[in-house]
């Protein structure tokens, strides 16, 4: 009964301050802000009875379960971020950025109109001004964060969506007058420092970067901070299941990245490029969305039954294999800078993740030590 609850305050403080993840690739990432874009799009569960979870039938405790959820994060989200950065290869795909997000949008509109069916939602409960100010915020997180990518080095990338407590501990600093814990400082600090001195070795080595990038992403983690925020509000005011903010938001969402699209003339331009390459855009992308949108279900399932020192651990040794896999399959230049930069980042994710969950960390600490400590007795 203590580990159960001990779980569910786990759980409860980290979806507590989530955001839609998906992208990842999209944005794919849970607590506030340490998941990233695999919780940001981090962890709302794509529907409340989802048909594809495959490890349902087995017991939290059972260990084929946890590989089972474990290896759906990594074969979903390492396939979402091979798939984004493959795309971004393609000579002047980046200026084609937004029509990505406005596919992307769209799939995962039609991905939640099919949860609805299974769900048998049929009444929307949130007003139509929720979900248009909840699609602007998904729209400026997910839409910016994949415009980004054609800016900045991708493993660059991906470390700045881990350090969405940044803009959130500055943010509740000067706007709400907050009171943050000497672990949250810490966590800000070291997130800053390993960025800093990760985006230095950037410029060292030559690789994609530019000013504008860093502007682009910086301001998805701001939208990401609010959008957390926000989801909750809307969800404890008018007791809204994730299927149905998910369907709105993405639909409403999915409207504006067209419109804009058209004000600014880059539909039409960006579906001549992309019928260019049909295999390596429509093909690519429709797989990038539907394992980003599969990805948010398994990794809240990690959260809710293995608490957060589990799900953060899994989730960063993803990240960790997603970025070798992108210095390895892209042939980029390294340097030892990117490993300890990391590290210190890393360590952030981990202070970050204590400060929401002291009681219960430490509890699994002493369970831990004292496991440790009778093997050698």
């Amino acid at each position: 009964m203590e580990i159960n609850k001990l779980h569910h305050q786990e759980s409860k403080s980290l979806s507590s301050h989530s955001s839609i993840e998906v992208t990842t690739t999209v944005n794919h990432s849970v607590d506030n802000n340490l998941i990233t874009d695999e919780y940001q799009q981090e962890t709302h569960s794509v529907s409340d009875t989802s048909p594809l979870q495959l490890h349902s039938l087995l017991p939290s405790h059972h260990a084929f379960r946890f590989i089972s959820l474990s290896a759906q994060v990594f074969l979903y989200y390492l396939t979402c971020g091979y798939l984004l950065e493959l795309l971004f290869t393609l000579e002047g795909f980046k200026y084609t950025s937004w029509f990505l997000a406005c596919y992307q949008f769209f799939i995962y509109s039609i991905l939640s109109f099919i949860q609805i069916g299974f769900t048998g939602l049929s009444q929307r409960k949130a007003s139509y001004r929720s979900y248009l100010i909840l699609a602007i915020l998904t729209v400026g997180s997910m839409g910016l964060s994949i415009h980004s990518v054609g800016y900045l080095n991708y493993p660059t990338q991906l470390m700045f969506k881990c350090c969405k407590l940044i803009p959130v501990l500055i943010g509740g600093i000067i706007i709400q007058k907050k009171r943050f814990n000497r672990y949250d400082v810490a966590a800000t600090f070291c997130m800053s420092i390993g960025l800093i001195f990760f985006t230095l070795a950037d410029s060292k080595v030559g690789l994609n970067f530019n000013a504008y990038g860093v502007i682009i992403v910086c301001l998805a983690l701001v939208a990401d901070a609010i959008i957390g925020n926000y989801q909750e509000k809307v969800m404890k005011t008018y007791h809204v299941s994730n299927v149905e903010l998910i369907f709105y938001s993405f639909t409403f969402g999915f409207l504006l990245i067209l419109l804009g699209l058209l004000v600014t003339n880059n539909l039409f331009s960006s579906i001549a490029f992309w019928n260019k390459h049909p295999l390596s855009t429509y093909g690519y992308a429709l797989i990038l969305s539907i394992f980003g949108y599969l990805g948010i279900d398994v990794v809240l399932n990690l959260i809710k039954e293995y608490g957060a020192l589990i799900c953060v651990t899994v989730t960063t040794c993803r990240k960790a294999i997603t970025i070798i896999l992108s210095f390895t399959l892209f042939s980029k230049p390294f340097v030892i800078d990117y490993v300890w930069s990391g590290l210190i980042v890393v360590l952030g994710i981990y202070l970050n993740v204590y400060s929401r969950n002291q009681i219960a960390f430490n509890s699994k600490i002493s369970s831990y030590t004292n496991r440790l400590l009778s093997l050698f007795r």
